[in-house]
């Protein structure tokens, strides 16, 4: 049962390579593609080294089924999937090979002239590099259409940023297959265009360096160092301690000397580094726990200089052109896990920030302030950051919410750019219909986030953010062109208030968990028209208990009960497309939503809203009852009345205090006052 979607097949996958990193790939596809029965062969021409890997591996899996991420019989079966071998001709059936060795262009060039050799003319064949452009690496090949360059991130199976570098001769239409075949098996791919080093490397090495100048210039110890970049750039952990992590410092210092001339001048290995791959130690980085000290001044001195050469450096990215404003956050976001870069711009200020970098360049020989950041600053707007991304194909617009680090919650940049896209498609004489999707294939959209509700300070500010956020679902529902909601994961809250609001909803076939309304269980009621549209949807009766419980339902469930028209087991988006070209010809009606009172049935379920607040159960309830015998416009103002109400409510406070302090799973203690 070969994997087929997206209109290729993958019977087996090849990964060169057994070292540092090509078990960690090779791993994710196991985990990903084992039940489809896709095979994945490690090779590497030493045995020990395959030893190694399997070894990892199996480690790996091991530990994944004892935190239960993996039932053991599929933590057992996708270690079992994978083959460690030195055959190269195992390879020769495999649709999707990876070559994970050594940075050289000479192993790189044998390899690949070995699989042009043995795999099959269709095969895609790709290699893994954080520096070398695939235009350079390929240059010898035959079928360079074929051909690209791919970046992994550390650790390469649960890390999920990645970057996909085309050579200027790759197939266009096999971009577009990896961009979705990598989100659909969990990845974040962003595009970048081939240029040395690519555009989060160097900001993750060149904040290395700017951190070890520091050091030299006498400003900070190693450990004061890395303690304030974690602290000043939201790191994970600091860039001493994650080279130690990751044993990069070779790497590096590699990648910091071909930048000099590929980049900036600036770029370089530092003397500090160059000693210590010299000596093959470890960082002297503080250990899990250990409080470093250092003075105010030394925190500041270190700290504006981190920020000046981390704005300069994703300026330069960005004004290259190999990236854009919304990958660039993404990348560094998920990938390197620091505060993006034009969004902490935002927060400072683009002034201010452009006096840091400014000041970072007169200190430091060779670095550069792109014109970019000095026009944005001229502006005085602040960076446009996409969170929603559009996509036109032919007549029809994609729209899509990406947030992976919050499964795509809805936030106010999230709500404005709907506004921002949609009103573009309405005015678009040559948009015919839309498609609102989430990236990925966890969740369409996970609710709003938790954020956004707890920093509104009072009734009236949460009743109004409800109205602005009314107008743009009415602007949807009212848009006059077809908008197909592909749900490609889970719908919580504010995701299945969105939909609702669409023309139609299809979704992802087999999906356990799909939509719920959960807010009772944070104390609060729904603010984006769910006690209103969904009992117009499916009927009060229904609605009921999906309101009251706040349990999510199934996929199967959502369209028993008509709340999506269709299950898909395909590729989704081409299915919406067909639903959109299906209601534009007639084919296909979709009932609007009623927009005048529903009836209420003499006698409603019994719910058991077991822990959750009598109290917010009170108003939720009156929201239904009294919005059902309104028109839906009306029924709207009264649930953002009530959804303010709640304010007024302790529950309210318990119910965000508790989910901000131990998730979701943990239930609230209310006291239904």
């Amino acid at each position: 049962m070969p994997f087929t979607r997206f209109g290729r097949t993958i019977r087996k996958v090849g990964v060169i390579g057994s070292g540092n990193i090509g078990p960690d790939i090779a791993l994710h596809f196991s985990q990903n593609l084992y039940a489809y029965g896709v095979p994945v062969v490690v090779v590497d021409i030493v045995q020990a080294a395959l030893d190694a890997g399997a070894k990892k591996a199996e480690s790996k899996m091991a530990k994944a089924a004892e935190k239960k991420v993996f039932k053991k019989e599929a933590a057992d079966a996708i270690f079992k999937n994978m083959i460690f071998t030195t055959d190269y001709n195992l390879l020769s059936d495999a649709d999707l090979v990876i070559e994970a060795a050594f940075e050289s262009i000479d192993v790189k060039n044998k390899i690949f002239s070995r699989c042009e050799e043995i795999c099959p003319k269709t095969a895609i064949l790709a290699s893994n590099t954080s520096h070398m452009v695939p235009d350079e690496i390929f240059s010898q090949m035959k079928y360079k259409s074929r051909c690209l360059a791919l970046h992994y991130f550390f650790p390469a199976e649960r890390n999920i940023a990645f970057e996909i570098i085309p050579s200027k001769e790759t197939d266009p239409a096999l971009l577009e297959y990896l961009m979705k075949f990598y989100e659909f098996i969990g990845k974040a791919p962003i595009y970048v265009k081939p240029r040395y080093g690519f555009a989060l490397n160097p900001i993750f090495e060149g904040i290395f360096l700017a951190a070890a100048l520091t050091v030299e210039k006498g400003l900070a110890s190693i450990k004061q160092a890395d303690a304030i970049a974690q602290k000043v750039l939201g790191m994970g952990v600091g860039p001493f301690t994650a080279h130690n992590l990751a044993g990069g410092n070779p790497l590096t210092q590699h990648g910091l000397n071909g930048m000099t001339s590929a980049i900036m001048p600036w770029y370089r290995s530092p003397k500090l580094l160059d000693e210590q791959v010299k000596s093959g130690k470890p960082w002297e980085t503080p250990p899990k726990g250990e409080t470093v000290d250092y003075s105010p001044e030394t925190y500041q001195a270190v700290s504006d200089r981190l920020l000046g050469a981390y704005f300069g450096m994703a300026s330069e990215i960005v004004g290259s052109g190999i990236t854009n404003i919304s990958d660039l956050e993404l990348g560094v976001e998920v990938g390197l896990v620091m505060t993006p870069p034009f969004g902490l711009m935002n927060r400072i200020g683009i002034k201010k920030s452009l006096e840091l970098v400014e000041a970072y360049a007169k200190e430091n020989p060779g670095f550069k302030v792109d014109e970019i950041l000095k026009k944005q600053a001229a502006s005085g707007q602040p960076w446009k950051i996409p969170v929603v991304i559009r996509e036109d194909k032919g007549d029809i617009a994609i729209v899509k919410i990406r947030r992976p680090r919050v499964l795509n919650a809805l936030n106010e940049d999230v709500f404005e750019q709907l506004r921002e896209n949609f009103l573009d498609i309405q005015k678009d004489p040559k948009m015919k219909g839309a498609i609102l999707t989430g990236f990925g294939t966890r969740a369409f959209v996970s609710g709003a986030d938790i954020g956004m509700l707890a920093a509104q300070k009072s009734a009236k500010e949460a009743e109004e953010a409800c109205l602005k956020n009314y107008s743009i679902l009415d602007l949807m529902e009212n848009l006059g062109k077809p908008i197909v909601c592909a749900m490609n994961g889970l719908a919580f809250g504010g995701g299945n208030e969105i939909a609702m609001a669409c023309t139609a909803r299809i979704a992802q076939k087999g999906q356990k968990v799909f939509v719920a309304q959960p807010e009772p269980k944070l104390g609060f009621i729904p603010g984006a028209g769910g006690t209103q549209r969904l009992p117009r949807l499916i009927g009060i009766e229904k609605a009921w208990p999906i309101l009251r419980h706040s349990n999510p339902i199934s996929s199967a469930e959502a369209k028993e009960l008509g709340l999506i028209q269709e299950e898909v087991e395909g590729d989704l988006i081409e299915a919406a497309i067909q639903w959109v070209e299906n209601i534009l010809s007639g084919k296909v009606k979709v009932p609007p939503i009623p927009k005048g009172p529903i009836p209420i049935p003499p006698k409603l379920p019994e719910v058991d809203i077991g822990h959750l607040s009598r109290k917010i159960d009170e108003l939720l309830q009156k929201a239904i009852l009294e919005g059902a015998k309104m028109t839906l416009e009306e029924g709207l103002k009264l649930e953002a009345k009530i959804f303010g109400e709640c304010f007024f409510t302790e529950d309210r406070q318990i119910g965000i205090d508790n989910f901000l302090k131990n998730g979701p799973k943990v239930n609230a203690n209310f006291v239904h006052r």
